[in-house]
């Protein structure tokens, strides 16, 4: 493939969900056409994801897919974009998701005076925006879609969530805005040391590596703060974490996968991408500090989902654990454990947008998001109930699901540089064991019990004075009758087969995975120890 065709790849991933967004936008009046259209730009995307997948050499150019315009040439600004495997899967699993959300919630209800079309067009908004902070190969670009990519959220789950969604939106939206001016400081001091050490500023991701990775450790140190919060924030680690869990709690289920699937992928990828090429001395001075954080997050975040009452903040309180896991590969320094952290990104995007799609299902069947108000729901919606398991093994790193060889590699990668921290972190596949099987043992096995699934009182069966149904008949209460509740539908199945064929297949076979993520992961290695000292 020539150039500019894989450039016209890239353009196409860009464009086709923004397009997509602004016609979805003018169908308000009707929504059913509104779902088909969302749909029919989704699938698309995902089509070229795959072609994309295609195109890519892993053993290419670092950048692929390459193309640049300028923007603000004053400043040497440019829309500049390009892939490597590290961006690549990201992009491959936000295109796979977009078009399950939207199947999952075909039938959902919004609240009153909220449209389809509205709703739909911001979830191809926020795929655009999210897909081009993957790509952006600018600096100051990155930013901008950093920034930019709140705001779609930030109406999604303001407009669109539960009770306390306001609250929730507005401290997203704060502590990320926050986190971007922080971060954006060191961009502009990053651009003032190019243009003291080549005569000119330029904000090109491979220029600016070159010269601040050359930059005195006390200016890296301070560089690699400035985006280091903004990246912990997103991530999010411990103790920056504390609005993802109100978030997910009051985000529809679809914007909670693709905001804690996704989104929050935004902050390891920086790591990657930012942290450890341009400050290489810098990270590696301030890797305990790191390390420390990701480890209590492991185990703080286990130990949290233990003991939530509410099923969708539990899986904001299970994915702060398996960040710290994803933050304990990246900053292990080692090539196995970086390409574990890299996989685990990805797997995690796909065990965790299944477990949260098939939490939605059981919310949407009992109205309810609290664990008490279920029990023995495996009796009424067994197919259901082997969807969740499946979930939730691949969410525990169960040999044979596609978490098991992300966890394993950092583990395993990490011990030889990092044993303490990395036995620490192995409670935490312990714990895991513990709060998934917790939460499939109260909500599905036992006798059918809880608010969701049955009633307090059902007037039915005993007659008194006449016969049962006729007139004169009293009826006699019976206490603890079960609700009527369907197990998935065509529909439904539909919408998770994909991820469940990818956590087994992915499982049993994850070459094709780790042959795209390796070669960009050591090259982010050698860009840290250009000897080869990992």
């Amino acid at each position: 493939m020539t150039s500019t065709s894989s450039a016209a790849l890239l353009v196409a991933l860009l464009l086709i969900p923004l397009v997509g967004a602004v016609v979805v936008a003018f169908l308000r009046d009707n929504d059913k056409l509104a779902k088909q259209t969302a749909l029919g730009f989704s699938v698309v995307e995902f089509v070229v994801a795959i072609v994309s997948w295609i195109a890519y050499d892993p053993a290419g150019e670092r950048l692929q897919q390459s193309f640049s315009v300028d923007w603000i040439p004053a400043f040497g600004v440019h829309l500049s974009f390009g892939i490597d495997g590290i961006a690549l899967v990201m992009i491959a699993v936000i295109g796979l998701l977009v078009p399950l959300v939207i199947g999952a919630g075909w039938a959902e209800k919004l609240p009153a005076e909220r449209s389809a079309g509205g709703f739909l067009s911001l979830i191809l908004l926020q795929q655009a925006i999210t897909i081009g902070v993957f790509a952006a190969t600018d600096v100051f670009l990155f930013y901008v879609l950093f920034e930019v990519m709140l705001i779609p959220m930030y109406f999604l789950i303001g407009s669109y969530g539960g009770p306390r969604r306001q609250y929730a939106a507005v401290k997203f939206f704060l502590y990320s805005f926050l986190g971007g001016m922080i971060m954006l400081a060191s961009v502009i001091a990053c651009y003032s040391l190019a243009s003291d050490e080549l005569g000119r500023g330029t904000f090109d991701w491979a220029t600016l590596v070159q010269v601040v990775s050359d930059a005195p450790l006390s200016t890296q140190v301070w560089l690699f703060f400035g985006f280091f919060i903004a990246f912990a924030i997103k991530a999010p680690l411990v103790p920056l974490h504390t609005w993802l869990p109100d978030a997910t709690a009051e985000a529809p289920i679809g914007v909670a996968v693709l905001l804690v699937a996704v989104l929050d992928k935004v902050g390891t990828f920086g790591f990657l991408r930012y942290l450890l090429p341009m400050f290489p001395d810098a990270s590696t001075t301030l890797a305990p500090l790191v390390l420390v954080l990701a480890v209590v997050g492991i185990l703080y975040g286990a130990l949290l989902a233990s003991g939530q009452a509410n099923m969708k903040r539990f899986i904001a309180y299970v994915s702060i654990a398996h960040f710290g896991f994803i933050a304990l590969g990246i900053f292990a320094f080692t090539s196995q454990s970086q390409v574990g952290a890299v996989s685990y990104m990805l797997n995690h995007s796909i065990s965790t947008g299944m477990l949260i799609l098939v939490i939605g299902l059981v919310i949407a069947r009992g109205g309810s998001s609290l664990i008490s108000d279920y029990g023995g729901m495996a009796k009424l919606t067994p197919v259901l109930a082997g969807t969740f398991l499946v979930a939730g093994l691949a969410s525990l790193s169960l040999p044979g699901t596609n978490s098991f060889i992300s966890e394993f590699l950092v583990l395993v990668g990490s011990y030889g540089r990092e044993p303490v921290y990395t036995i620490l972190g192995t409670v935490g596949m312990i714990l895991a064991a513990l709060y998934v099987l917790w939460l499939y043992q109260r909500v599905f096995h036992g006798p059918v019990r809880g608010n969701a699934l049955v009633t307090e009182e059902l007037l039915a069966g005993s007659s008194v004075g006449g016969v049962a149904g006729g007139p004169g008949t009293v009826m006699a209460p019976e206490v603890g009758a079960r609700k009527a509740v369907r197990d998935l539908s065509g529909r439904e199945k539909l919408v998770l087969a994909p991820l469940l064929v990818l956590v087994v297949g992915i499982g049993f076979y994850p070459a094709p995975v780790l042959d795209v993520i390796t070669p960009s992961v050591e090259a982010t290695l050698s860009s840290v120890f250009p000897d080869g000292g990992n």
